[in-house]
């Protein structure tokens, strides 16, 4: 008997298994593709934050190296052959397009006069400008896709939350029982699409403000750089003249 007594459960008692797996699978069909989404965005993000985080390090490390040789004092003809062809990074890529304008114009003569000088300059200039740009596109992908997450998939969550609660209230009348047993698996499950939205959201914002600044400052080097570049040129083309 005293086994018989100890196998039934006490009133009120949740019979349902709350576990994170648990609440998933026995979640509404709505609330488990939120769920899915906000996992799917969680782990993009991840891997989107690792890659900005891989590239950060890289081109701060080439950018030190490059400028190393640059300001070395060595010729910039014998750089460019050795970068030109390949250049591995965006100040590579800013020095390479500019140098290749500045022979081709060189191999032309379109350094003869003083109008041709000018508009040299400018064409320098705007090469670099355009190579700037493009290489920082691309180092800003997928960038928006962080952005896109950090301010949607809380929304996202809570949207889950709302419809698993209208589903929890749905069981309530259909039972006509207001028991703890009844409401709590859906208000869990509904609170676990608010969690999952808050964990795919704080890291995609804090990976999004930091690469934001890291982008910034070292757009502002290469701008830096082609600024200091093109008056390089200039002061040969002036002394050519």
């Amino acid at each position: 008997m005293q086994g018989d007594v100890s196998s039934v459960p006490l009133g009120g008692a949740v019979p349902h298994d709350l576990s994170i797996i648990n609440l998933f699978l026995q979640a509404d069909l709505i609330v488990k593709v939120v769920m899915f989404m906000l996992l799917a965005a969680s782990f993009w993000s991840w891997a989107v934050i690792f890659d900005k985080l891989m590239k950060v390090r890289r081109l701060r490390r080439d950018a030190e190296h490059f400028e190393e040789s640059f300001w070395s004092g060595g010729s910039l003809d014998d750089l460019y052959d050795r970068i030109g062809a390949k250049p591995l990074d965006p100040m590579s890529a800013v020095f390479a397009a500019a140098m290749r304008e500045w022979r081709r114009s060189a191999a032309k003569g379109l350094a003869a006069s003083s109008t041709l000088r000018t508009n040299l300059q400018e064409r320098i200039e705007r090469v670099m400008h355009v190579t700037l740009s493009r290489e920082m596109e691309r180092l800003e992908r997928f960038m928006p896709f962080l952005a896109t997450v950090g301010s949607t998939a809380p929304f996202v969550g809570l949207f889950g939350t709302v419809w698993g609660i209208m589903d929890s209230f749905q069981s309530i009348a259909a039972s006509k029982n207001t028991s703890l047993a009844v409401v709590a698996p859906g208000i869990a499950e509904s609170l676990f699409a608010t969690a999952l939205g808050l964990v795919a959201a704080i890291p995609a914002v804090i990976a999004y403000n930091k690469f934001s600044t890291d982008f910034g400052r070292y757009a502002s080097r290469l701008d830096g750089f082609s600024t200091e570049f093109g008056a390089i040129l200039s002061r040969q083309l002036d002394e050519k003249a």
